[in-house]
């Protein structure tokens, strides 16, 4: 396979994975390209490379730059903006983690602690059995918010002691 057919399956892979984590098919193609290029890239030039509009650019760009995965590069003389992804994998990917957790698991932890406190005076063998799985609901997702949390706040090489004790 030619470098050139590499670079377009896994733009083509990673836009495939974005949509299937809820992300736009565009937004993941986008950083793909960003990741693969060794030089900064223009607007233009990323909507040429994937056959997209400037809408759907510059929406795109925009929640990439809004996670914090890729920048705005200068270049000296030129009046045109540049983007250039994060390449470190465990930087983008915990930024990632830590803005789904705010967006996804953060706001179903405070409904299931409401939950679990609005169910926990029901006597009822209904009451007890929704106040039961709504209290172990909530439990798994308050282990898991501090999980992500202290992975996103851990270096490298504590990330991968932690995780190695976990499945140890």
């Amino acid at each position: 396979m030619s470098l050139e057919a590499s670079r377009q399956k896994f733009i083509d892979t990673w836009g495939a994975l974005g949509t299937e984590w809820g992300i736009n098919k565009s937004v993941a193609q986008v950083q793909a390209l960003l990741l693969v290029s060794e030089q900064p890239l223009s607007t233009d030039e990323i909507m040429e490379a994937l056959t997209i509009s400037r809408g759907n650019a510059n929406m795109s760009l925009r929640q990439l730059l809004d996670y914090g995965i890729i920048y705005k590069k200068v270049i000296a003389g030129d009046r045109k903006e540049y983007f250039v992804a994060e390449k470190d994998i465990w930087k983008w990917a915990l930024k990632i983690a830590l803005m789904r957790k705010q967006k996804e698991i953060d706001p179903v932890l405070n409904v299931l602690t409401e939950l679990e406190a609005a169910t926990k005076k029901d006597k009822t063998a209904e009451g007890k059995a929704l106040h039961q799985t709504v209290h172990e609901i909530q439990a798994f997702t308050e282990q898991l918010s501090t999980l992500v949390e202290r992975v996103a706040s851990s270096t490298r090489g504590e990330l991968l002691l932690k995780l190695l004790k976990l499945v140890m």
